[in-house]
């Protein structure tokens, strides 16, 4: 490797093996970044690359936020850890009652987790453990979708449908999981919002209902948003028609919030912007702006209540949870992030900033290669023509925008935009000017 004019790099990248990335393109010239403020990341050749995606959809206020970084410290100071079984310390049980301030409707009762992919596993084993305390332990089918992405562990994989994941561990899958047909249609292209067409394809969960029993389902899991697979916005009236077959057969639903809770939405949840409340929610990313790995799961109250009442007083009454579920360290960047939440009035300035966001990204339409955008509240996805194999188009789209200086996420060959809510307007007119350049300067390579 040529290390002219290079700096801070480490002294070898072999012995790390890096999570979802070529390792070997990686190697060979890496993208390392040294340093984050604001809204702009600098990397190992001191160039500036403006945030386009809020690192992984977790920094909706930022890099380098003092308040949180100071909290940390403080906390660190007087309490680095305690074991979250069967002893606990004040400031889980302050974050609790802060997000429950926010969570729709009475889904008051807060586990915490280290992330989204352990939340999406807390959320299936509730939903399990519920009804086993009520009696109905038949109901262990749970019900996922197509090109739905719920993190990485067995049963989020299992219950997820982003076909790459499954593949590779289809011999280690949940049983009794099914799928309701992803809402990316061909017919809604380029459609700003809620698609028109579409809601027939919640009926689904009637047909499976009818084929295993709708009393032998627990949950239906869906995001409200399909967030890593591209943005893939649900038709109108999609979540209000599951939330009915749900109620019909008793079954729980799931929204997995991780990327489209606090505020992605331009509402606290998707849920709320969508009029349709969930029994369980999960959610992480954005609970510490992405500082210290934190996830949590709110349920109904009646779910606890049923838990809990069905043991003995004195014993467990579910058995799960995690070393680091709730840590001192975590909590406490939770607790400084709610207070920003609250001083910038972080989810207004979401819902505040998407029309411009969206009109500026719709801008992208006329270029040649482009092949859909979508796009929600303060996330938007931009499909890319394919090229040879799935993937190969936005992995390389992907390292042209980092040389027009702009960094995002990118999925198969959709380029996912997630600007930070702290973003101004000129920010956005930033990420639109890169992402055009990042984009034609691709094509016209090929």
């Amino acid at each position: 490797m040529d290390l002219e004019n290079r700096n801070e790099l480490p002294n070898s990248l072999e012995e790390h093996w890096m999570p979802f990335t070529s390792n070997r393109d990686f190697k060979d010239n890496p993208r390392l970044m040294v340093k984050a403020e604001g809204v702009y990341y600098t990397d190992h050749h001191g160039n500036q690359l403006i945030d386009a995606s809020s690192g992984l959809f977790c920094s909706p206020a930022g890099h380098g936020r003092k308040e949180i970084r100071d909290a940390v410290y403080k906390q660190l100071e007087q309490l680095d850890y305690v074991q979250p079984f069967q002893q606990g310390y004040n400031g889980s049980f302050e974050l609790a009652r802060k997000i429950s301030k926010h969570t729709p409707d009475d889904l008051n009762k807060i586990f915490f987790t280290m992330c989204g992919s352990s939340a999406v596993d807390t959320a299936i084993k509730t939903a399990i453990a519920y009804f086993k305390a009520k009696g109905e332990g038949h109901r262990h089918h749970i019900v996922g979708r197509e090109r739905g992405y719920h993190g990485m562990n067995i049963g989020g994989i299992s219950v997820g449908g982003m076909v790459a994941n499954r593949k590779t561990f289809s011999s280690i899958l949940m049983p009794n999981t099914h799928h309701l047909r992803h809402t990316h249609l061909p017919e809604n292209t380029f459609v700003k919002g809620e698609p028109e067409t579409g809601e027939y394809l919640a009926d689904d969960l009637e047909r499976i209902a009818g084929h295993i029993g709708g009393e032998n389902i627990a949950a239906c899991i869906v995001e409200p948003v399909a967030g890593s697979t591209g943005t893939l916005v649900p038709p109108k009236g999609y979540l209000q028609k599951l939330r009915q077959i749900c109620d019909k057969y008793g079954i729980l639903l799931i929204f997995d919030e991780v990327i489209t809770g606090w505020g992605r939405m331009g509402e606290a949840f998707g849920s709320q912007a969508f009029g349709v409340t969930p029994d369980i929610l999960t959610m992480a990313k954005a609970v510490t702006n992405g500082v210290v790995p934190l996830g949590a799961v709110a349920s109904r109250e009646h779910i606890y209540d049923t838990m809990v009442d069905a043991a003995p007083n004195g014993a467990i009454e579910f058995f799960h949870g995690y070393t680091y579920s709730g840590i001192p360290c975590a909590v406490a960047a939770g607790l400084a992030m709610q207070d920003i939440f609250e001083k910038e009035d972080l989810i207004n300035r979401s819902k505040e900033m998407s029309p411009y966001f969206l009109d500026g990204l719709f801008t992208l339409k006329d270029i040649d290669g482009v092949t859909d955008i979508r796009g929600y509240g303060m996330m938007g996805g931009i499909d890319l023509r394919m090229d040879e194999r799935p993937g190969k188009a936005g992995y390389n789209c992907f390292k042209s925008l980092f040389a027009a200086g702009l960094s995002l996420k990118a999925t198969g060959d959709c380029l996912i935009v997630a600007p930070p809510f702290i973003s101004e307007k000129k920010h956005i007119d930033e990420i639109i000017e890169k992402l055009r350049t990042g984009i034609t300067n691709y094509f016209k390579d090929q």
